[in-house]
């Protein structure tokens, strides 16, 4: 059986992953495997040979029941023919030669019974059946197909070199796995040539971390090919559990447990539904990313799935030393499922998190998570949009003038035992509500609701990359909205930055009630800036109204600025060329001339 479909870059070995050998070198089981390139000797494991060839002899006996696959006589049951699926050597040489056909075939997740109808006719079809194994010799992949296996079979043991082991090959781990798959996939050209139709076993889907692509890369181009998918470890996990993988609009990912620590991290917390693979000697690792995700306690464990020796649990209860290769974690999905179901059982927090100045792409991993496992979204309406909705979520949209009311909101929610994210847009410690939930989480009735604030890309940086690098030397940001402090104070940190020859980002230049400050603002700035200082003027940056002009200090146009736009204005050393586009790129020099 195997619970991971593997390729030849499965378990990390130092800095090279090992090859799906190490799903057969960790095997217990499996049939023998007969001299490479010979017929099998006498029956199948679990049935007689069949006394004929792929023309004769019925399921019990490895033939099909009395037709031939390849020509397809519906009358005896047979397949109808199609492009893909040619005659086998018989049919070969009765046309007078030509390329044999090559069959990477599905077997499932291991049990034999999961092998599906195509798989079994494929192999009857075949004149070389094809497997890979350790140097043990005992392939996982036979064991499965076994009962289908005839005595004519010219059987092809493609055995790896290494597996988890070191090697003196001058190329190292690297190199002796691909001297391994140039041999090996010789060896299936040379049937080929001769007209055989030659079926290469796979555990799983030949194309779902299956040993069998490196065949493919090699030879389909070369030789007429079918695939026959198969059942995957991932599914078979999700059956063994009982428990849907992902629905509605949940996005189901799988992950190798031999990316790094940091990247599986990320990847966790950012994800709906997940399936990680590989695990063996990569079981500590894939756990610690799971607890730093948050999401260790809906974590499922599943080894063997459909096989003997299968084992299913919960991840955080598994002792790392008894995990093999051949096992899954699944966090399946959260549709409908109870608190304790989806590993909810923590008391109640609120998490601040920054959506970014526009849409999804511009979320953090972190944030993602965070939007995820929330009961509640809270959020001014703008910014509730750009999240996704999430089926049993709940979101509570409000004005965006009544930030005290929404932070108290949110924590009161959570002192009940909810799990809340504040959104808001860009970073939400700029000029956003992390500063107006702290506030209120100051007071004693909230002394006990835990808080935390996600970054996230703030407006000023997205803006500045959209033109280059405007602050690429010392710079200040100010809000020029005086709705929480007077006009006075901000005339004065403007003429102070301007003084200092920062570069400015402005947030909060205009609106509908606010129209004179750009004007002022542009008024203070002249007096220590040239005319001509470049100002970036970024409307909607992310957004579908996106609109970024370049202008001098002095062209700047009050009526050309609304809330959603924000001013980087250059200082003295900023400079401006035309890109190869012809856009317009701005750029602040990281040295500063000696006074």
């Amino acid at each position: 059986m195997s619970q991971v479909t593997g390729s030849a870059e499965e378990e990390q070995v130092n800095t090279v992953s090992d090859d799906a050998a190490a799903l057969d070198a960790a095997a217990n089981g499996g049939s023998g495997t007969p001299t490479s390139g010979t017929p099998a000797n006498g029956a199948a494991a679990n049935g007689a040979a069949a006394s004929g060839g792929p023309t004769t002899g019925g399921p019990a006996t490895g033939g099909p029941t009395t037709g031939n696959p390849a020509t397809g006589d519906p009358a005896t049951g047979g397949r109808a023919p199609a492009e893909a699926r040619t005659p086998g050597a018989a049919g070969a040489a009765e046309a007078g030669g030509g390329a044999g056909r090559l069959i990477g075939v599905g077997l499932g997740p291991g049990d034999p019974s999961l092998m599906t109808v195509r798989a079994v006719e494929a192999i009857a079809e075949a004149d070389v059946v094809a497997y890979h194994s350790a140097r043990h010799g005992r392939s996982i992949a036979r064991s499965i197909a076994a009962r289908h296996l005839r005595a004519d079979h010219v059987e092809e043991a493609l055995v790896y070199p290494v597996t988890t082991e070191s090697t003196d090959h001058p190329g190292g781990y690297r190199g002796a796995l691909e001297d391994f798959y140039a041999e090996a996939s010789a060896r299936l050209a040379a049937h080929l040539d001769a007209g055989r139709t030659v079926a290469v076993l796979a555990e799983g889907d030949p194309f779902f971390y299956g040993s069998y692509m490196h065949m493919h890369k090699r030879l389909a181009h070369r030789y007429p090919t079918e695939v026959v998918p198969g059942v995957t470890s991932v599914s078979a996990a999700a059956a063994r559990l009982g428990t849907p993988l992902s629905e509605a609009e949940e996005a189901l990912t799988v992950l190798p447990g031999t990316l790094p620590e940091e990247e599986l991290t990320a990847r966790l917390a950012s994800s709906d539904a997940v399936a990680v693979m590989k695990l063996g000697r990569t079981f500590p690792k894939v756990r610690r990313a799971l607890e730093r995700s948050g999401r260790l306690a809906e974590a499922r464990y599943v080894e063997r799935a459909t096989m003997e020796g299968e084992r299913t649990g919960r991840v955080a209860d598994v002792d790392p030393d008894s995990v093999p290769y051949f096992s899954v974690a699944v966090l399946p999905s959260k549709v409908g499922a109870t608190a304790r179901e989806r590993g909810e059982d923590a008391p109640g927090e609120v998490v601040v998190v920054g959506t970014g100045p526009a849409g999804p792409l511009w979320l953090t991993p972190e944030t993602r998570g965070a939007l995820a496992t929330a009961d509640d979204v809270v959020g001014y309406t703008t910014y509730l949009d750009r999240v996704p909705r999430r089926d049993g979520q709940r979101r509570h949209g409000s004005d965006n003038r009544v930030e005290a009311e929404r932070a108290e909101f949110a924590l009161e929610l959570a002192r009940r035992g909810r799990r809340v994210a504040v959104v808001s847009g860009g970073d939400p410690g700029v000029f956003a509500m992390a500063t107006a939930v702290l506030e209120a989480a100051e007071q004693d009735a909230y002394a006990d609701v835990p808080v935390r604030v996600l970054p996230g890309v703030t407006a000023a940086n997205a803006a500045a990359a959209r033109v280059g690098a405007p602050l690429g030397h010392d710079y200040a940001v100010l809000s020029l909205s005086d709705r929480l402090k007077p006009w006075e104070v901000i005339a004065g940190r403007l003429r102070a930055a301007a003084a200092a020859d920062l570069v400015l980002a402005l947030y909060n230049p205009g609106s509908r009630s606010r129209t004179w400050q750009v004007g002022k603002a542009r008024e203070v700035l002249l007096e220590h800036r040239a005319p001509d200082t470049p100002v970036v003027v970024a409307r909607d940056v992310g957004g579908d109204g996106e609109r970024i002009r370049t202008v001098p200090l002095a062209e700047l146009d009050p009526d050309q600025v609304d809330m959603r736009t924000l001013l980087l204005i250059g200082s003295s050393q900023t400079r401006t060329f035309r890109g190869a586009d012809g856009s317009a790129r701005v750029w602040t020099p990281r040295r500063y001339p000696e006074v």
